[in-house]
């Protein structure tokens, strides 16, 4: 079994970016690309610990600003459970994470983050 831990250096330039564009958008109040860029960075990070963890810490922030109790109560368990299930390599591939999506299923990844992840090598 394969443990993993932090993101790769070469992934880390494109979650940053991600979560570069979650704090612009945050700040200037657009709260639909604040989401988008939240699920970008969730699928990019999310098979390693630290990054999906802090991603669902945002998501769980994001749910108290917008005052949504379904995403809060959503993100919890996620937030305690998301991270373990990354270091042993069980999380569904390009899964959202939002509270609105089943944590367990599987989505197809578009084009453009399933180059970056293809071309990271990951």
């Amino acid at each position: 079994m394969k443990f993993y831990t932090s993101i790769p250096k070469e992934l880390k330039p494109y979650f940053n970016t991600e979560l570069e564009k979650y704090s612009a958008e945050n700040i200037s109040g657009n709260l639909r690309n604040v989401w988008i860029h939240l699920e970008r960075a969730h699928i990019i990070g999310q098979k390693y610990p630290f990054a999906h963890t802090f991603v669902h810490w945002k998501m769980l922030q994001f749910g108290f600003k917008i005052k949504s109790r379904k995403e809060v109560f959503g993100q919890v368990p996620i937030l305690i459970f998301g991270g373990i299930k990354s270091f042993v390599g069980k999380t569904p591939i390009g899964n959202p994470s939002g509270a609105n999506i089943p944590p367990l299923k599987s989505f197809p990844i578009e084009k453009e983050l399933q180059d970056i992840l293809t071309n990271a090598r990951v």
